[in-house]
């Protein structure tokens, strides 16, 4: 999740089976459901970064619409291949962290219920903080649009996370500690933020949660790898 979790990524699995209620209560109480919003920005904070609408940019498929059915982020390959290739990441580690921060609901409409219960949730399929969305758009081709679109735009999803995870990448020392691919300690930047992902460069162990993000990381690598091969 990027944009709030030591400002970063959470990682909480069982805990959205309890949401669709709540999201459904909060609605109910606000009079009406809304158009979404939840997540971190898949990440952390870069820099102490904090961790719908239009297609995200000119020229690239937006791909599916956002809705209510069953979402693969495998769906996005397209788009993951060319905001990789646009930021200059790996187009497999934009996809692992997109399995990675496929632990909870993606309906636009949940999103937004239950950004109304907890403000400071995160926003689509890359589980981005406002903070950080507004901090990694500066510059950009999509620094004119806005991190409530997140939820309906998947695309700007998919964008925002790999120019995120370009960040975190310029962030890196040229030498770290710890055994981590370059990889490996981007996408714990994601989800921790560019601090903590600095504090483990330097050899720090990485607490339950970024340990687990990790896990979760090299276990979906083999199946982003194959999703963005085609």
């Amino acid at each position: 999740m990027a944009g709030q979790r030591g400002r970063g990524v959470r990682n909480v699995r069982g805990w959205w089976l309890v949401l669709p209620v709540a999201a459904l209560l909060v609605s109910g109480c606000t009079g009406g459901s809304g158009a979404g919003a939840e997540s971190g920005s898949g990440s952390g904070s870069a820099t102490g970064k904090p961790s719908a609408g239009a297609s995200a940019s000119a020229g690239v498929s937006p791909g599916p619409s956002a809705s209510a059915g069953a979402y693969d982020p495998a769906t996005y390959a397209p788009q993951v291949r060319t905001y990789a290739k646009k930021a200059g990441v790996s187009a497999q580690l934009l996809m692992a962290v997109l399995y990675n921060e496929d632990y909870k609901p993606h309906d636009p409409a949940f999103e937004r219920s239950w950004q109304k219960y907890k403000p400071d949730a995160a926003f689509g399929i890359a589980n981005m903080h406002r903070a950080a969305f507004d901090q990694t758009k500066r510059g950009r081709p999509f620094a004119a649009r806005k991190w409530e679109e997140l939820p309906d735009d998947r695309a700007l999803a998919v964008e925002a996370a790999a120019w995120y995870l370009h960040d975190m990448s310029a962030q890196l020392p040229a030498h770290w500690a710890g055994g981590y691919s370059r990889d490996e300690l981007m996408a714990l930047g994601y989800n921790a933020g560019g601090g903590n992902m600095a504090a483990f460069a330097r050899g720090a162990k990485p607490g339950s949660q970024a340990s687990d993000y990790l896990t979760r990381l090299r276990d979906n690598w083999k199946k982003a790898g194959a999703a963005v091969a085609g």
